[in-house]
């Protein structure tokens, strides 16, 4: 996956990672995916912590939900990190915010064509 940008406002940013859970499971979920029950095992809070927090992250669009399937067919809810950077800039009072997501690559592709699009660049085959 490659990075692209998103709009968080700084602050939000701040919040988010100020507290344990939203931070440990952002770290956790980075390498590969995690159900819910896993990441509260890990981590040693409450299942419902754990889904609050991720219901917060996904709304920011920090955490992607996979379908794991397991040996026995059952179906699972899994989270997986998609925040692959941010970079806080402090400069004359103000707080700027520099934020890249990991990208999968039908999305890369279909912004490539978009970009491709308006840029008003003619192809020729």
């Amino acid at each position: 996956m490659t990075p692209t940008n998103t709009s968080v406002e700084p602050e939000v940013i701040i919040e988010l990672v100020s507290r344990e859970a939203p931070r440990c499971i952002l770290a956790m979920a980075s390498d590969q995916s995690y159900t819910a029950e896993e990441l509260a095992d890990e981590y040693d809070v409450s299942t419902p912590t754990v889904y609050r927090h991720v219901g917060v992250l996904q709304e920011h669009g920090f955490l992607e939900e996979t379908i794991r399937i397991d040996r026995f067919g059952d179906h699972r809810k899994a989270y997986e990190t998609t925040l692959e950077r941010v970079c806080l800039t402090f400069v004359d009072g103000m707080v700027g915010a520099d934020i890249h997501v990991r990208q999968d690559f039908i999305d890369k592709f279909s912004s490539f064509w978009s970009d491709l699009e308006q840029s008003g660049i003619e192809l020729r085959w």
